[in-house]
């Protein structure tokens, strides 16, 4: 959980190598719990690397590294040297991805996601096992077998204990599965407060259930839409650019079960035909002020801290969360101290 009872506050950081260090120290310097990579169109561990160099206390994490475009060993040998030169901070975050990615992007099997990935996890487990015991290496799975570890392959051993493993989910069978083996779920941004409390966090408790775990064994991790500002034109602008994000998500058949929770099934079906069409601008328009509420925290600045926590309370113990940088650094840093203190 958070700090002092509040929330633990996450933010992304650039991925670009040269941008990684002054990024990492901005975030770590306005009191960010954690700083989050994206697997998109760079490398999610490479940048770690220097933001652990250039950083001391916040804690670095994937999200998402895509498990299955690699294989357990390689992840366990990468995750193993961050979580030693990070001194502890490391948290490795697996996502799936799709099929026509893993096939066609990264020229990889696909085949049974929820059961691939619960299988990677505990690969991963038994490698750093193996490693950290100095024992037998004897995993032998359905999609992955890992029986050879000479002395000569082990990595030198360190203080500081596995990374934590979250896995993003979206659907029940891989939200469910993460209660079951997971230290963590990355969420969607794409979902609402009420979604979290009657689908999510359910589904998630029957895998925590049938592991024999407690709630307070997994953190719940989630990216936020925000929209806020110091003005009516600010709150505008900020509301314009974020009701298209939704739609786009919106127009994605993957997050239908959302939607139709709250009874805006046929608004998927519209938005993925105007998607298909190009037509971004007519999207946006489609993202009512109610649909704009249910989805994100839109709120001035003065109101916006209260209303996030309420968003989170007893269902996220993460937030990842951005600020515009009109609000102005001293304003910033205190935005991120009362979200994590409870204020």
């Amino acid at each position: 959980m958070g700090a002092e009872g509040g929330l633990k506050v996450d933010a992304a950081v650039v991925s670009q190598l040269a941008d990684v260090p002054d990024g990492a120290r901005t975030l770590e310097r306005r009191g960010y719990d954690g700083c989050w990579t994206a697997e998109v169109n760079h490398d999610p561990f490479l940048p770690l690397t220097l933001a652990a160099e250039h950083t001391t206390s916040i804690e670095l994490g994937t999200s998402i590294a895509v498990a299955f475009a690699r294989n357990p060993m390689t992840v366990a040998q990468v995750g193993w040297d961050l979580q030693d030169y990070s001194q502890g901070r490391f948290l490795l975050g697996l996502g799936s991805q799709i099929k026509p990615h893993i096939e066609k992007r990264f020229s990889m099997p696909w085949g049974k996601p929820v059961a691939r990935m619960r299988e990677f996890v505990l690969a991963l487990r038994e490698i750093w096992d193996c490693w950290r015991e100095e024992t037998p290496l004897q995993f032998d799975g359905e999609f992955y077998t890992h029986t050879l570890m000479t002395p000569m392959f082990v990595p030198p051993a360190h203080p500081y204990g596995d990374p934590k493993v979250f896995v993003a989910a979206v659907g029940d069978r891989m939200t469910e599965m993460c209660g079951e083996v997971a230290d963590g779920l990355l969420a969607h941004a794409f979902s609402t407060e009420r979604y979290f409390r009657e689908v999510t966090v359910p589904t998630l408790s029957q895998g925590l259930e049938r592991a024999g775990r407690d709630r307070s064994e997994i953190e719940v991790a989630s990216p936020l839409f925000v929209v806020t500002g110091r003005d009516e034109g600010e709150l505008r602008a900020a509301a314009v650019a974020t009701r298209k994000q939704l739609a786009f998500y919106a127009s994605t058949p993957a997050y239908r079960n959302v939607l139709e929770l709250h009874g805006w099934g046929d608004l998927q079906t519209e938005l993925h035909r105007l998607s298909r069409a190009g037509d971004w601008e007519a999207m946006g328009l489609l993202i009512d002020d109610t649909i704009l509420d249910t989805f994100a925290v839109v709120a001035p600045v003065e109101e916006v801290v209260q209303k996030i926590r309420r968003r989170c309370a007893g269902v996220i113990d993460r937030v990842l969360v951005g600020f515009p940088h009109t609000v102005g650094e001293e304003a910033m840093v205190e935005l991120v101290s009362d979200l994590r203190g409870g204020a």
